[in-house]
């Protein structure tokens, strides 16, 4: 897994075993994200997506963690083994994280201004499809609007969040996803959206506990493939009713 250093922004890579705590960024992919290339030896600061990326490592510098992940330059996506190896370890790099922060570059709010359901819920962040796993997963999310200001934890904000995701409160707290039917899980996703076709199935695979190959380029067959990958590992008949 490689990581970035929150003081001088070098990555650095570790194996499983010997992962240090770290913190983990969750945002909505936007113009000019800065790339592993990039950081290796391009000229990421000229890029819009590297502020995102500073004001990431500022936080996590400031309480404490010497590293941080994010999904834009901290994967090699020129290389598909590696691509494919993360989106199957995602679910669990989020889980692993000791805190996570989620950037929602367009809230410029503090919770506290106007009826906070209606304007939360507008972000983007909570619309993807990739985001859905970097809720559920962490046990620690911080929500920070597009300055940088903490709005708010997802304890603090449980009910607000489950009443904008419908997705049940037990869930974002920590309750195995187990206990919720394929239907339910299924339901969680079913407003969500995804750029590429086939990440509507990628971005599922940690809820649903599978793994699977990716192949970019089929199309719808790869929510086929992940349904099969689901009956193969459950008994749970409510995936038929969905």
């Amino acid at each position: 897994m490689r990581l970035l250093n929150s003081i001088t922004l070098q990555l650095a890579e570790f194996t499983e075993r010997d992962l240090p705590p770290y913190a983990i960024l969750s945002h909505t992919w936007e113009t000019e994200e800065v790339s592993f290339q990039d950081m290796q030896g391009g000229e990421p600061k000229w890029k819009k997506g590297y502020q995102k990326i500073q004001g990431c490592c500022i936080i996590a510098a400031a309480t404490g963690f010497e590293y941080v992940w994010v999904d834009t330059c901290c994967i090699d996506k020129t290389s598909s083994a590696e691509l494919s190896e993360a989106i199957n370890s995602m679910y669990s790099w989020y889980q692993k994280a000791d805190v996570c922060y989620v950037y929602l570059s367009d809230y410029h709010f503090g919770i506290s201004h106007g009826n906070p359901l209606s304007t939360l819920a507008t972000s983007r962040w909570f619309q993807r499809g990739w985001t859905l796993q970097e809720l559920i997963a962490p046990q620690s999310i911080i929500f920070f609007n597009r300055y940088w200001k903490d709005i708010g934890t997802k304890q603090s904000l449980r009910v607000l969040i489950s009443k904008i995701t419908n997705i049940q409160v037990e869930a974002l707290l920590g309750t195995s996803l187990e206990s919720f039917s394929i239907a339910q899980r299924m339901c969680w996703a079913s407003q969500r959206q995804t750029t590429r076709v086939e990440d509507e199935a990628y971005s599922l695979m940690g809820i649903f506990g599978v793994h699977m190959p990716m192949l970019y380029g089929e199309g719808d067959h790869a929510f086929i493939r992940l349904q099969v990958e689901i009956i193969r590992r459950s008994t749970d008949h409510t995936i038929f009713a969905w």
